[in-house]
């Protein structure tokens, strides 16, 4: 009678041990994604479906915004997340607040942490670790294909078109907000993937903008995202940065703009938006 109950009692641990994934039908399991890069990388592996509700930087594919918003980092609260009912929520690493997680793991929701990547090395480990989380690692390894297929299509066009141009990243959140791009930072290993210089060596992350920095940049093109364009004014708001009318990339009207996922998220799409930022150069 002993062993029948210990033995009954090591199934009911092994199954609480499984991952959600796999304990759970795919309708049943509920995910909640927070980080556009992950939301992404889950919708590529075939969990679409599980996703009940994610933030506002996943807007890759369409459909995802149209799912509940949880909100943006500092925004996001416990309750608002546990009254939706997930099985498990898959987040960048610190972007819930440490109050959040707190109150999170007290109630016993799983919650599982990823790097973001900044560079395509990273791009496959996260494939990899989500894949494996959900239970399918085959298609994990089939989507890391697909990713280095688009970086051989890369590498063929900079092998024919292997001009060198300059670029510098600026961040911008409005006329009194803007920033450059530095070293170890998503714009560098971009540039570097695309076959572009990058102007922002000598500091890292992200910096204020001075004239000085920028007329010794001096870079061909300026890369901006579409939303951090949109709050300077757009193109013409261009013209109201300091010391920008002495830059080559204002000079030639050289002024790039990419949606920001698409640019800095370095997930599935990564070797696509690469080849896309050379085609707008190196064209």
């Amino acid at each position: 009678m002993i062993r029948i109950s210990l033995l009954v009692f090591m199934c009911i641990a092994c199954w609480s041990c499984r991952k959600p994934a796999e304990s759970q039908t795919d309708n049943e399991f509920k995910i909640i994604t927070a980080g556009g890069t992950i939301s992404e990388i889950v919708y590529e592996l075939g969990f679409g479906d599980n996703i009940i509700a994610t933030d506002i930087t996943s807007t890759y594919p369409s459909s995802l915004q149209s799912l509940p918003s949880i909100g943006y980092r500092n925004q996001i609260k416990a309750e608002g997340l546990l009254a939706l009912g997930p099985d498990v929520i898959l987040a960048e690493e610190g972007y819930l607040s440490g109050d959040v997680v707190s109150q999170l793991k007290a109630t016993g929701v799983e919650i599982r942490f990823f790097t973001k990547p900044k560079a395509i090395e990273d791009t496959y480990i996260i494939i990899d670790q989500i894949a494996e989380y959900l239970g399918v690692p085959e298609k994990g390894k089939s989507l890391n294909y697909m990713v280095s297929e688009d970086l051989k299509v890369l590498n063929e066009f900079l092998l024919e078109n292997n001009d060198s141009s300059s670029m510098a990243f600026v961040m911008a959140r409005g006329q009194e907000m803007v920033f450059v791009a530095g070293e170890e930072t998503f714009a560098e290993s971009l540039m570097k993937l695309s076959g572009i210089e990058f102007k922002g060596k000598g500091f890292k992350d992200f910096i204020p903008l001075t004239p000085e920095a920028l007329v010794a940049m001096n870079p061909d093109y300026l890369l901006f995202f579409e939303s951090g364009l949109q709050s300077i004014g757009g193109i013409d708001g261009v013209k109201n940065i300091r010391g920008i009318e002495n830059t080559t990339a204002f000079k030639q009207n050289q002024i790039l703009a990419f949606d920001g996922q698409y640019l800095s998220g370095f997930g599935p799409r990564v070797g696509k938006a690469a080849l896309e930022l050379a085609k707008a150069v190196k064209n």
